[in-house]
C-alpha cells in the first residue's frame, strides 16, 4: 500500500490532548437493531429459537395442516422452532421426525426425533411411506445474486417435494419455502400436479424485504 500524507484525514479527536484529560464519550447512535424486530423479541419470550415458528403458526391457522397425532417430517429443522411448534400442535400420540445437517440444539419434547443428516444424501426408505405433513423452511446459503439464489432455493425446493411424494399418505400436506424466481411457476405447477388444492401464501411474519413465499399442497394424490 503506497503512503499519501495528503490524503489523510485529521480527526480532531486525535489532536494534542493533555494526557491528564479523560477521552471524549462516543455518542450513541441510536439506530435500532433491524434484525430485532416484534416476532424476534415474542420468540425470545415464548422460548423459540428463531422468529420462524410464527410464519408456520398463520400457515397453521390460515391452512389447518397440522392434525393430532400427526406424523410429520421436518427437512432442514435447524434451529428447532417448527419441530416444537408442531410436537405442541400434534400431541402426545402424534410423532415430528427432524431432519438436518447443522446441530439442532433445543430441548426436544418425547414426541421430538432429529437426525442430523443431509437432506440431500437422505435415504428416505427407512424413514417409512406414513407421514401425514411434510414441511421444508429450508434456503440456500445466500450470493447476493437474486437469480443464483432464486435458482438455489428452487432445488432445494424440488428436493423437498420429491422425498413428500415419496414418504406421504394419501391425503397428506406439504409446506415448502421458496424464493420467487424465473423457476417458481414451475415449482408451483408441480405442486398443483400432486396434490387436490394448492396455495401460495405470504407470512405477515416474513421480513418486508424479504423474497421467500411459501407453497401449500393439500390432499395429496398417491400416484
Amino acid at each position: 500500500m503506497v503512503f499519501n500524507p495528503q490524503r489523510v484525514t485529521r480527526n480532531p479527536d486525535h489532536a494534542t490532548r493533555n494526557p491528564n484529560q479523560p477521552e471524549p464519550m462516543k455518542r450513541k447512535t441510536g439506530k435500532p437493531n433491524p434484525w430485532l424486530d416484534h416476532y424476534s423479541r415474542q420468540a425470545k419470550k415464548d422460548r423459540y429459537p428463531a422468529r420462524s415458528v410464527y410464519k408456520l403458526e398463520e400457515i397453521q391457522q390460515k391452512h389447518r395442516l397440522i392434525n393430532k397425532g400427526d406424523k410429520i417430517l421436518d427437512l432442514g429443522c435447524a434451529p428447532g422452532s417448527w419441530l416444537l411448534y408442531a410436537a405442541k400442535l400434534t400431541g402426545d400420540r402424534g410423532r415430528v421426525i427432524g431432519i438436518d445437517l447443522k446441530p439442532v440444539k433445543i430441548q426436544a419434547a418425547p414426541n421430538i426425533e432429529i437426525i442430523n443428516a443431509d437432506v440431500f444424501a437422505l435415504d428416505a426408505g427407512p424413514l417409512g411411506n406414513d407421514f401425514n405433513v411434510v414441511m421444508s423452511d429450508m434456503a440456500p446459503a445466500t450470493t447476493g445474486h437474486k437469480a443464483v439464489d432464486a435458482a438455489r432455493s428452487a432445488g432445494l425446493c424440488e428436493a423437498a417435494l420429491a422425498i413428500a411424494q415419496s414418504v406421504m399418505l394419501p391425503g397428506g400436506s406439504f409446506v415448502c419455502k421458496i424464493f420467487q424466481g424465473p423457476d417458481f411457476n414451475q415449482f408451483v405447477n408441480s405442486v398443483r400436479a400432486g396434490f387436490d388444492k394448492q396455495k401460495i401464501f405470504k407470512p405477515r411474519s416474513s421480513r418486508k424485504a424479504s423474497k421467500e413465499i411459501f407453497i401449500i399442497g393439500l390432499g395429496f394424490k398417491e400416484s
